[in-house]
């Protein structure tokens, strides 16, 4: 493919010729939905050519397609071999099974720290002969500024304990998710919870209804949380089918209590002891390694973000784009301190690298990188050229095989499955109430790949509208080229 240089696209913009209106299969669907011209912006190039361009230029929404912005920089900024990393340790001193001094577990903005992770880590103290730990167990989130985000802030919607509404720290372990095991019969519904956690409970106050069971999450309602004398109860509420198996993840303890309570069961099922209480701080400059964990590379972390299309692991990215650089030989190493918050250096790293490629950030409004978000914004014409980026970068391969594959996986894997776009097209997907996305590379009829970004901002995007357009969109583009 030709790429076509930021400043050759800027002067191409400038003239644009009729066939760079929309196709007439869009504006068709967008007649028929009642939806204006105006809520939809579209670039898409092929090679010099532009083949549509409405309002390009104009910011806007662009829901989860923002994804791209923080996975492209990522992979750019941090490299293919960067992994998180989680630590364990200590300035105590060791006499024979008794550690007298303080644990500290250092968050690294390690992605894939969960329950069998931190089982490893103090086995690993075991292993070293310890049994019994004679101070505070010190749990370090420092690595982002400020280290707790989710404190104090207002739910994105109705669901705050739903997966996707999950705000990372750098300590996150199992991402404060507990997993339910839903199962009813036609009396009475059975729960098991994962991972067990001491003192905490799960009950049903759910009503069991004549439902179909696939349709299980249309009852759900936000579980109650019970704390008394040290122990928690959640109580689910809502109703669910007879005779339905489901699962379901909760993010609904506060993190603190919920990393305190597992680090201390796993110990104690390890045999071991803990007599101090559980505190936020810093590692000492002198405390010494006793565990880790590292994470899996960047490129199989970043297929997790574009594939499902996770906010979680986006905005941990985004963050480390503040908070880390590459380091050839551990992966990953902290920046410099800096009185900057976070969130400031990984919005500049991010515009940083947009001028180095030649792309104006005027417009682009960043909040967390994911595109949760009703602030972030972008133009088309910055996520084209984004786009073409992709192409002319190092890891062009592993970014490409991180979107979803039209037809096949991911957040596409239902769509436009009879269009010559099925199997072919490579496209990140962003939804919100008022907001459908797409964007990425789509291979004409001749084999020639376009580049596409398109958005809709309307409050009649909803219940398919907007996304039967972006389908005719991309449809449209496949099928281009094709002799009469």
């Amino acid at each position: 493919m030709r790429i076509l240089t930021p400043f050759a696209l800027a002067a191409m913009l400038a003239w644009l010729p009729a066939q760079a209106q929309l196709p007439q299969p869009v504006t068709a669907l967008l007649a028929a939905s009642g939806i204006p011209d105006d809520a939809m912006g579209v670039l898409v190039l092929r090679g010099d050519t532009t083949l549509v361009s409405h309002l390009a230029e104009r910011p806007m929404q662009p829901a989860s397609t923002m994804k791209l912005v923080t996975t492209l920089v990522g992979l750019e900024q941090l490299g293919p071999v960067f992994r998180g990393r989680t630590e364990l340790r200590t300035s105590g001193v060791q006499e024979r099974d008794v550690l007298h001094g303080d644990v500290i577990l250092r968050g690294g903005a390690d992605t894939d720290f969960d329950g069998e992770a931190l089982r490893h880590m103090l086995q690993a103290l075991r292993n070293q002969g310890i049994r019994k730990i004679d101070g505070r167990l010190v749990l370090d989130r420092q690595l982002f500024n400020p280290a707790r985000t989710d404190l104090g802030v207002r739910p994105f919607d109705e669901s705050p304990d739903a997966y996707y509404n999950v705000i990372p720290d750098a300590l996150m372990v199992n991402k404060n998710m507990l997993l339910l095991d839903l199962r009813s019969d036609g009396n009475r519904l059975r729960l098991a919870m994962q991972p067990p956690l001491d003192d905490v409970s799960v009950e049903s106050g759910m009503t069991l209804i004549d439902a179909q069971c696939a349709s299980w999450e249309d009852g759900w309602k936000q579980p109650l949380v019970v704390r008394r004398n040290g122990k928690i109860k959640v109580v689910l509420q809502g109703t669910f089918p007879k005779n339905c198996v489901s699962s379901n993840s909760i993010n609904v303890l506060d993190r603190q209590d919920y990393l305190d309570r597992l680090f201390r069961k796993l110990w104690d099922e390890l045999g071991g002891k803990l007599l101090g209480d559980t505190v936020e701080g810093a590692a000492p400059k002198e405390a010494r390694l006793l565990a880790e964990h590292v994470s899996r590379a960047l490129p199989e972390v970043v297929r997790d973000i574009n594939k499902p299309s996770d906010n979680t692991l986006a905005r941990t990215l985004f963050l480390s784009l503040g908070s880390l650089e590459a380091d050839p030989m551990l992966g990953s190493r902290p920046l410099a301190p800096s009185a900057q918050t976070t969130f400031a250096r990984a919005d500049l790293a991010v515009r940083d690298w947009m001028r180095r490629q030649g792309i104006d950030d005027n417009g682009l409004v960043m909040e967390n990188g994911s595109g949760l978000s009703r602030l972030e914004k972008i133009s088309p014409y910055q996520m084209a050229l984004l786009l073409q980026a992709g192409l002319r970068s190092n890891w062009s391969p592993e970014f490409l095989a991180s979107l979803p594959i039209v037809g096949v996986d991911g957040t596409m894997r239902r769509r436009l499955k009879d269009s010559p776009a099925a199997q072919r097209a490579r496209l990140k997907t962003g939804t919100l109430k008022n907001v459908v996305a797409v964007a990425g590379y789509v291979y004409d009829a001749k084999g020639q790949p376009c580049v596409v970004a398109a958005m809709m901002n309307s409050d009649l995007a909803g219940d398919g509208r907007g996304r039967a357009v972006l389908d005719a969109l991309v449809d449209w583009i496949a099928r281009s080229g094709a002799q009469p």
